[in-house]
């Protein structure tokens, strides 16, 4: 399954002599989405650039889990680890020709549980690669935004990257937006201000191999229960409306951002062509495995279910659509990658 997936990567067109002998420095590498970027970079050195492959630094805080999940390639010469948070002063004495700066708490359970440590890689570690990206003078800076910074807008609106809706800042949940948004800003200014070539992705909903099942989102949830032979039960009556976009897909358009998209520029990450409500989702898989004879079970929505701004919106990603990017996996194939890829542990 991983190695259909990185074929689908390396063969989409992207530029990947651009990082021929240059190191990119990686934050949150233990994360969901920066580490199939990791991976995809080794798997380059690998194919297209073997005779000049490229140097990957990775930045983690959690070393037990960072060497478990890299494991098969703790000793490849290409792989350079530093285990550090990245609100610290990031300090390194080789040259750095890329920075892409995603280490985040993005689990919607961290937000009551550690907000403090939500908003700090976002705002201090974005400062701290920002200050690294002069020092390095690097020919690109990519920043992990989310979808969250558009916060709530009306329900009929087309979810583009010039309008933005309404973030409570004293609401408990803002300490992601607010921050990303902040982090945004700081992106902006550097680049203004230090001539720092700053892109920006905006992911939406995005799953597969590697995502940790007990994160807290309900299409995690929804591939552990299949995977473990459970019924399908939610919190809520399941009528939200989501758009979901394959790892795979969605680590080309990073890629694609970093090495094509405009300086100071933002670009949603999404698959406009893959939305369905929360409850179809969950009928979809148990569909999807008959054998298994699961049901999917739907409540009323509880008083303590913290719900995701932007339900059911169009997402327009004719921005980055512009640069040559489109996503080509369907739900169920998605789907049906991400499960094989659990099963198969």
């Amino acid at each position: 399954m991983l190695q259909e997936d990185f074929e689908l990567i390396l063969s989409s067109g992207i530029q990947w002599s651009a990082f021929a002998n240059k190191t990119i420095f990686i934050t949150g590498a233990n994360g969901f989405l920066p580490a199939y970027m990791v991976e995809s970079l080794l798997h380059l050195n690998e194919t297209l650039l073997r005779e000049t492959p490229c140097r990957v630094i990775i930045l983690a805080r959690n070393k037990q889990y960072c060497e478990s999940r890299f494991t098969s390639y703790l000793q490849n010469r290409a792989l350079k680890i530093l285990f550090q948070d990245v609100v610290q002063k990031i300090e390194i004495d080789e040259k750095i020709d890329f920075i892409i700066h995603a280490a985040s708490l993005a689990s919607p359970k961290y937000y009551s549980l550690d907000p403090v440590g939500v908003i700090l890689p976002n705002i201090l570690g974005t400062k701290n690669t920002l200050e690294l990206a002069i020092q390095k003078r690097v020919q690109g800076y990519l920043y992990f935004s989310s979808a969250e910074v558009y916060g709530e807008v009306e329900e009929d609106a087309i979810i583009d990257e010039n309008g933005y809706g309404f973030l409570d800042p004293t609401s408990l949940r803002a300490c992601y937006g607010e921050s990303k948004r902040m982090g945004e800003n700081l992106c902006v200014s550097y680049g203004h201000q230090f001539d720092v070539p700053v892109k920006i992705v905006r992911p939406f909903h995005t799953y597969g191999a590697g995502m940790k099942l007990d994160d807290g989102r309900v299409f995690a949830d929804f591939v552990k229960n299949i995977v473990h032979n459970e019924n399908i039960e939610l919190k809520s009556d399941g009528s939200t409306v989501r758009s979901f976009c394959y790892l795979a897909d969605a680590t080309v358009a990073f890629f694609k951002v970093l090495l094509e998209g405009k300086n100071a520029n933002a670009y949603n990450v999404a698959n406009p062509h893959a939305t369905l409500s929360i409850r179809d989702l969950a009928q979809t898989l148990v569909d999807m495995y008959p054998q298994k004879n699961l049901k999917a079970i739907f409540a009323q929505q509880s008083d303590t279910y913290l719900q995701s701004p932007n339900r059911g919106n169009t997402i327009d990603i004719a921005k980055i659509k512009a640069l040559g990017w489109e996503p080509k996996i369907s739900i169920i194939e998605g789907f049906e990658r991400t499960i094989r890829s659990y099963e198969c542990i």
